[in-house]
């Protein structure tokens, strides 16, 4: 092959390779997605337990937890929470400023850690995401695709399973809040061991959630 076909063909790959997340965006309108997390634990021959559930079939006091606890301006922002963003920018690295949508973004189609480099092409595909999905259906597939646990442990319904031996549909407000604690580090906060953090977020969670939580009105179900 000549050198001239050479760069055409890698051309041709890398704006197949740049178009891909939004392209498979329009199909997950529809279509159940899976993470790259996931995608790496099978090509490396790892289990990987989720069970997706509509949305509808999660416990609502788990949406909240979740919203409250990761996202509470999730109703009103466009995928990006710029004031959030903005903070990070002027004062340094904080948690708080990557949305729902830029975690859906990023484990359906990017990777984790050096957040700095993934993050323009994280809040561009966020945008994306945004436009293109209802906030129903961002929540459910972020709900389905979140890493929850150690061994392969992602989605909600898979999560309850293994910590409470009950579905997703069926989890109290207390076990709800506990889950949403756990989401930072999944692996170091197991909802089958005890952590010291794990409660004391989750007790802050619980009480946002008392106070009315997080606004849910642009989700339906």
């Amino acid at each position: 092959m000549s050198r001239r076909r050479q760069r055409r063909s890698l051309k041709r790959a890398l704006v197949a390779l740049v178009a891909l997340p939004f392209v498979l965006t329009l199909v997950y309108t529809v279509v159940p997605p899976v993470s790259t997390l996931m995608l790496a634990r099978w090509i490396t021959f790892r289990p990987v337990e989720r069970d997706w559930v509509p949305l509808e079939k999660i416990s609502p006091a788990l949406k909240r937890a979740v919203v409250t606890a990761e996202d509470a301006r999730f109703c009103s922002h466009n995928g990006v929470d710029w004031d959030a963003l903005g903070d990070v920018i002027a004062a340094g690295p904080t948690r708080g400023a990557s949305t729902l949508t830029m975690q859906v973004a990023k484990n359906l189609y990017l990777w984790q850690g050096a957040g700095w480099v993934r993050k323009p092409i994280e809040i561009v595909l966020a945008l994306w995401v945004d436009l293109v999905l209802t906030k129903h259906r961002v929540l459910e597939i972020y709900l389905n695709i979140v890493e929850w646990g150690p061994d392969g442990v992602f989605g909600a319904e898979a999560a309850a399973r293994r910590a409470y031996h009950k579905s997703a549909a069926s989890l109290s407000s207390g076990q709800a809040a506990t889950m949403a604690a756990a989401l930072p580090n999944p692996i170091g906060r197991d909802l089958r061991r005890a952590s010291s953090a794990r409660s004391r977020w989750a007790a802050t969670v619980a009480a946002r959630m008392r106070r009315g939580g997080a606004d849910l009105s642009c989700v339906s179900g």
